[in-house]
């Protein structure tokens, strides 16, 4: 796989799991619904930075990990492919219906200033393992060979962050109509099949890949 084929598969795959509907997406058409979209721009940006941080802790323990052995490599590979095959499996199986926030400690409220929602957005991703789980799992399967892993790793975690701010900013210039068309349970349980099916790729890829 060339480094064009891995960006463009990735923007591909990346773009799939930006648009579909989760607790960041949720947080900021919450935030720009009831809040305001200032406040909703610096939650898309506390969200981002909380996936950058896991992107670089991920990108340098895996490209320590890959270069040191074997063994890791191949538990790794199978405990990633695992994990995306019952994901994919648990979303076809039974996807939401509804969109649902889950209650966070520390919610920052309408009187509070914009830095707040920041760091609200931040510590939601930062205290999220399944964020760091999914670059692991999914990162390694888009770095061609003849790159520095780390680098390479840390810059598919940017892109998917840079996805993620677009997406955001879009969710907020059309927050009341489109978060209308994504609340709708057939939306909701088209996008989770649909990604419990990239998942599932995405795993099989990984259970075949080698070092």
């Amino acid at each position: 796989m060339t480094i064009t084929q891995s960006l463009l598969t990735f923007l591909l795959a990346a773009g799939v799991l930006t648009i579909t509907p989760g607790v960041d997406t949720v947080m900021v058409l919450r935030t720009a619904t009831l809040e305001g979209p200032r406040r909703a721009v610096f939650a898309a940006l506390g969200i981002g930075l909380g996936c950058l941080v896991w992107g670089a802790a991920v990108a340098l323990g895996l490209g320590a990990l890959l270069a040191a052995s074997e063994l890791a490599f191949t538990g790794l590979k199978w405990a990633g492919a695992a994990y995306l095959v019952w994901l994919g499996v648990g979303l076809i199986r039974k996807p939401r219906a509804v969109l649902a926030l889950p209650e966070a400690r520390g919610e920052a409220t309408v009187h509070e200033g914009a830095m707040a929602w920041l760091r609200r957005g931040l510590f939601t991703n930062l205290l999220n393992p399944k964020v760091g789980v999914f670059y692991i799992t999914l990162l390694p399967q888009f770095v061609p060979g003849g790159v520095h892993v780390a680098s390479y790793t840390f810059l598919l975690a940017a892109i998917h962050v840079v996805l993620g701010l677009l997406w955001g900013v879009a969710l907020i210039a059309a927050s009341v109509p489109l978060g209308r068309t994504l609340s709708r349970p057939p939306v909701v349980k088209a996008l989770d099949r649909l990604t419990g099916c990239v998942f599932i790729v995405f795993g099989a890829r990984l259970a075949l890949a080698r070092r």
